[in-house]
């Protein structure tokens, strides 16, 4: 029997004031990546007010909260840190304190992505209201930490250490009034170039490890900003959205987006600044579309002709991610985050989209200042950034949706706003998707293109 839209509705709609509320509490607490310790006391106090069956955190510093009694287990997934503020004159109000006004609430965190934690636990909360909760389930709701510092580590940890795997897991990351089946990945790559140090005042006894990594710097630039014609000898990442360089995954490429690459940090040792550089090396940010993989990722760099041109004078390698939770907890684990996409026809992305159409129709919908960026979109799409869903999806193929409040255009920026509509609208989805998760659905490939693991043995 189909829920009762109306009364879901309604529900949503009565918790309102208290989402907001929830939401600026979570707000005026600084949580950035391996700080969230504060945040995650609010939170556990808040589903413990709610009413959840069991509140825990757990060894990593995840908030956990369940709801029913079933054996098997669907998670809603918010990621509870945030990025910093950057420069605080760039902000025209106090970005903790934050205000609203009657559309919108202000502040660091609100649409990346604490508001996904507000409407998570009060749409689980309508589930028992309205006894939604299907039967043989329970609700997994998760405030999940250091996504930002490294996406998807939290969801290693849960299904690694903690021995959890849900069914699917909603991704409450903002989606701009759309429900998301997908996103790019990445990767964090370093170049390291040798070089040999000698006095400045006669630079050529040395080997200048600055000058050869402009060298490379160049080719990486290029690699970014070509296109792939056969004349051209450092053939763009752009590429994979053609048939002949990507004959089995272009289609899936051309709906991710090409892949991109830029340096985004430079490091360099020299005894000093009277002397020649002895080392030399750069961060890539790289972001990958399906066909793409992290050993063709590394491979590409290392085929540049200026690498090759400096030899063993240059390394080519995955970062690495280590640093203690706020808990004092250390899990391992590189800096790679697979693609994936799901089918739209997948029963998990079809319960969501069944639910909109039911509750809101076919459009996406929004307060009248986010309909600018809405209006005219598809409503089911994939986000430009990355998310958990990297490793939920994209290395232990677990089905992952996505539909949260905010949008992706104020994520890491100042003046960073959600919208309190968004807020009633989600935590009703929520409620009403996870009823139209029918067993007799969830055979069959879900995955239409996963990146999947490296070759490294992470537990």
């Amino acid at each position: 029997m189909a829920p009762d839209y109306a009364k879901i509705k309604a529900a949503a709609e009565g918790y309102k004031a208290d989402m907001v509320r929830f939401l600026r509490d979570m707000i005026s607490h600084p949580s950035e990546s391996c700080e969230e310790k504060e945040v995650a006391s609010c939170i556990k106090a808040e589903l413990e007010k709610l009413g959840y069956d069991k509140v825990e955190i757990d060894g990593l510093g995840n908030v956990i909260g369940w709801m029913g009694e079933g054996d098997k287990i669907i998670a809603i997934d918010s990621h509870i840190d945030t990025v910093g503020i950057g420069n605080r004159e760039n902000w025209t109000a106090d970005p903790y304190k934050g205000y609203e006004t009657d559309e919108i609430i202000y502040g660091r965190g609100g649409s990346d992505q604490e508001g996904g934690m507000a409407a998570a636990a009060y749409g689980v909360r309508i589930m028992k209201d309205l006894g939604l909760i299907p039967a043989g389930y329970k609700i997994m709701v998760v405030g999940s930490v250091q996504e930002e510092d490294c996406d998807g580590m939290c969801w290693q940890y849960i299904v690694n250490k903690d021995g959890i795997r849900p069914e699917f897991v909603i991704s409450t990351e903002p989606t701009d009034g759309g429900i998301y089946r997908g996103h790019r990945g990445r990767m964090e790559i370093r170049v390291d170039v040798k070089g040999v140090s000698c006095h400045g005042s006669a630079p050529e006894r040395g080997d200048n490890a600055i000058f050869k990594m402009t060298d490379i710097l160049q080719d990486i630039r290029a690699l970014n900003n070509n296109g792939c014609s056969e004349s051209t000898a450092i053939k763009g990442l752009v590429k994979m959205l053609e048939p002949k360089y990507n004959p089995e995954h272009y289609e899936d490429a051309r709906f991710l987006g090409r892949g991109t690459c830029t340096v985004s940090q430079i490091y360099f040792t020299s005894p000093s600044r009277c002397a020649v550089a002895d080392s030399c090396a750069v961060s890539v940010d790289r972001r990958m579309t399906a066909g793409e993989t992290w050993d063709s990722c590394l491979q590409e760099i290392r085929d540049l002709p200026a690498v090759k041109k400096y030899g063993e004078d240059v390394q080519v390698s995955m970062y690495m991610y280590d640093r203690p939770s706020w808990t004092g907890e250390v899990y391992e684990t590189e800096a790679y985050f697979p693609t994936w996409i799901n089918r739209e026809s997948a029963a998990h992305v079809k319960a969501l989209v069944d639910a909109h159409k039911a509750l809101f129709g076919g459009e996406r919908i929004g307060a009248p200042s986010a309909m600018s960026t809405r209006a005219g979109r598809p409503l089911t799409d994939k986000w430009t950034f990355s998310t958990n869903g990297v490793a939920i999806q994209g290395r232990y193929g677990i089905p992952c949706v996505g539909f949260g409040p905010g949008a992706e255009s104020q994520a890491h920026a100042p003046n960073e706003i959600t919208w309190k509509q968004d807020l009633v609208t989600c935590a009703a989805l929520y409620a009403a998707a996870i009823s139209l998760y029918p067993d007799e659905e969830q055979t069959g490939e879900v995955t239409q293109f996963r990146a999947g693991k490296t070759d490294n043995d992470i537990k």
